[in-house]
């Protein structure tokens, strides 16, 4: 099993004309079993049109209508990305992944105010997307690095989620599914919510938990763990510091009255049973040495 997405979601791309749109969904449909996966564009502009084999609708009602596609993928550039993941979520997909990055933060309030009530799930923005080993990816994630296996991965860092793949993959550990949920301070899917996911799944049986600096989700997902996880959960928290003091990372990474520094977080995810790590290196090892 797998958590999100499998080989059977059906998957169209919100601005698939674009160069951006265009190399990934490229990517994405060369990968494992994504020429079924695949099956609609969106543009209002060249509807009736292909990319590559790939039909282009006007909207994500009619390309959701004559596909049946359950999930989309947006490419679209910030100042519309936000509109594009209301069409998705009015259209009633049942999962959006917005990689777009440099969404206005009052555009995702609005947007994230409209999801109340809707059963859309959203993951991003300004996130690498997820991937199923073997079966199907949605983003930008290399896919040659992954395999499948009984490790999930969530993120904030997408840099960082391709570290604890490489370390996990020289230790000879694949993933049951990888999921980036983005570094903006208005997101979708949080930390917590994807643990319970991977506590759900009977084909993941250990977590890597990749946070930053800024805001209290690692801690809240912490105390969760301790009350409700049956697997064993490794973490790390990414922190930059630049001068003069201040802290720098993605747009979520804001420090406020002393809360949200790494140091706070790690400490309170070590009360809570999860097993840190302080050097980004030693995830893979770390996350090894809790294996039954």
């Amino acid at each position: 099993m797998s958590i999100l997405i499998d080989k059977n979601t059906r998957v169209m791309t919100q601005g698939i004309t674009g160069k951006t749109g265009q190399f990934h969904t490229r990517t994405s449909r060369d990968y494992a079993n994504g020429r079924a996966c695949y099956v609609a564009g969106v543009n209002p502009k060249k509807a009736g049109e292909d990319f590559e084999g790939i039909p282009i609708f006007g909207s994500v009602k009619e390309a959701k209508e004559k596909t049946g596609a359950n999930a989309s993928v947006i490419y679209v550039p910030p100042p519309f990305a936000a509109a594009a993941i209301d069409e998705a979520v009015d259209a009633g997909i049942e999962l959006v992944i917005c990689i777009t990055e440099g969404i206005p933060v009052r555009d995702m309030i609005q947007t994230r105010y409209r999801m109340q009530g809707k059963k859309t799930l959203l993951v991003g923005p300004n996130c690498p997307g997820v991937i199923t080993p073997d079966e199907i990816k949605i983003g930008i994630m290399p896919g040659h690095i992954h395999k499948k296996g009984p490790i999930g991965v969530v993120s904030r860092s997408g840099t960082l989620t391709y570290e604890a793949v490489g370390q996990l993959m020289e230790l000879g550990l694949g993933q049951s599914s990888c999921v980036g949920i983005g570094g903006d301070p208005v997101n979708g899917l949080k930390h917590l919510d994807v643990l319970r996911m991977f506590n759900d799944d009977p084909a993941t049986e250990a977590v890597i938990m990749v946070g930053e600096i800024g805001g209290t989700d690692e801690e809240i997902a912490a105390r969760w763990v301790k009350q409700n996880m049956k697997k064993p959960v490794i973490g790390f928290i990414a922190g930059i510091t630049a001068p003069p003091g201040k802290r720098m990372g993605h747009a979520g990474a804001i420090i406020s009255g002393g809360q949200g520094t790494a140091q706070e977080k790690l400490a309170v995810m070590e009360e809570c049973g999860i097993k840190v790590t302080r050097n980004p290196a030693e995830m893979g090892r770390t996350l090894k040495s809790v294996l039954k």
